[in-house]
């Protein structure tokens, strides 16, 4: 072991110094041999590693968002040379470099914490050999063998005998069931993890083998570190689970705020995004604008989500614009169309004819046709000489005020007496 120590000194040496620095400070304030000072400085160099690791981590979703978005034309080249494997393999290079994609990107964050994870595992097995290792001397060794985090040691595995156990002033019984929790909860929270972006933040209109893959892994990965998990010190699972709690933490923040296009999550974002804008008039900072921004470009290809929020900012009378911005779409202000294109503003309302009743129907073409009504001369009636009207005969045509429109407009039908304004 020390052979293997003295190797990779250039990692542990480091490692162990972080941790004695992190020590210090809350040795402090919880005592230098208590569990809390060294677990936490446990978990402070778990967060310190995370917090330099976040390039890596934004490299990792762009490249997982670009493997989600070639995997239909990957499929089409394993189905195209499927019998060359060698043209298979040039061609998948060929579109890698296209599209400036590198799968090996998606797997950046764990390669890069892996020689962390070594150096700590051997810190902290040389410490349950009772071995100095890097900046850690005699005197930080006895105060790390004392450090007990809730009952068991700090250097203690699930798979030691109750004679070493004892040697770090522990039973066999505590180090078991704490080991035991911690695995438990290291699983359940990779699980989540891998669930979360399996059901939320993957493009739901697109099934790839991809999809597949990363199905699988959601319950291998679990299993892997339950099987692995017996054999780590309780130290070296304090780092896994805090890492894997920042992972989840991380992605839960990543989904909420940036989801993946054609996701449920980008749904119930633009969904909260929606409202927000239509209550407020505008974009709140540069992130929203610039989404705005990503989907008026898209034009005809947005996806169902993207439409359903073009569509509710012009029914709230809004309009998205190409730079992100967000104005009022009033009168002839230009509103945005459902194919990206700007339209000329809202189109009037159909106005619907009034409903009349039975007599209006019936009388309405008469008074279109500029007829007089009943009780009412016309201009172009005879003058009345005092004789009556002599009566139509059959074949002439008919008055444009009909007999029926008379009677039920209150006069008596057959010809009218008329009338006399002298006595005789």
């Amino acid at each position: 072991m020390d052979t293997i120590a003295s190797l990779f000194s250039f990692i542990t040496t480091p490692v162990s110094w972080v941790i004695v620095q992190f020590h210090s400070v809350y040795g402090a304030v919880f005592g230098p041999d208590t569990g809390w000072a060294w677990g936490l400085s446990i978990v402070s160099l778990v967060i310190l590693i995370r917090i330099c690791l976040i390039p890596l981590f934004v490299k990792q979703i762009k490249a997982t968002r670009a493997m989600q978005t070639l995997q239909p034309e990957m499929k089409k080249i394993q189905e195209r040379y499927k019998n060359d494997k060698q043209r298979q393999s040039e061609e998948m290079m060929k579109l890698y470099k296209e599209t400036g994609t590198n799968p090996l990107s998606s797997c950046l964050p764990i390669l890069a914490q892996s020689p962390f994870f070594f150096a700590l595992y051997h810190v902290l097995n040389s410490i349950a050999s009772n071995d100095t290792i890097g900046v850690i001397n005699t005197r930080l060794l006895e105060s790390a063998q004392k450090a007990h985090i809730f009952g068991a040691p700090l250097a203690a595995k699930f798979t030691d005998s109750s004679d070493k156990v004892e040697a770090l002033n522990s039973s066999l019984t505590d180090v078991r069931v704490v080991t035991a929790i911690m695995i438990v909860l290291m699983s359940l929270s990779q699980f989540y993890t891998q669930r979360q972006l399996m059901t939320k933040n993957v493009d739901t209109t697109v099934k790839t083998p991809f999809m597949q893959q990363q199905k699988m892994l959601m319950y291998v990965f679990p299993v892997i570190f339950a099987v692995f998990g017996i054999n780590f010190p309780v130290g070296v699972l304090v780092y896994w689970l805090t890492t894997n709690v920042w992972t989840m933490g991380q992605q839960m923040y990543v989904i909420h705020n940036n989801p993946t296009p054609g996701s449920k999550a980008q749904a119930a974002y633009l969904e909260r995004l929606t409202k927000h804008v239509t209550h407020q008039g505008k974009t709140r900072n540069r992130r929203e604008r610039a989404i705005v921004k990503a989907i008026v470009a898209k034009g005809r290809d947005r996806n169902e989500y993207e439409r359903k929020f073009i569509n509710g900012l012009n029914k709230a009378g809004l309009a998205a614009q190409a730079d992100g911005m967000v104005i009022k779409s009033e009168g002839t202000v230009a509103a945005q169309a459902e194919d990206g294109t700007p339209g000329t503003g809202a189109a009037p309302k159909r106005q619907q004819p009034k409903r009349q009743s039975k007599s209006q129907r019936q009388s309405g073409p008469a008074k279109a046709a500029g007829e007089p009504t009943s009780l009412t001369k016309s201009d172009d009636e005879p003058a009345d000489d005092g004789k009556p009207a002599a009566p139509a005969k059959k074949g002439d045509a008919k008055p444009a005020g009909s007999t029926r429109s008379r009677a039920q407009s209150g006069q008596r039908k057959g010809p009218q007496r008329p009338k006399s304004s002298s006595k005789k």
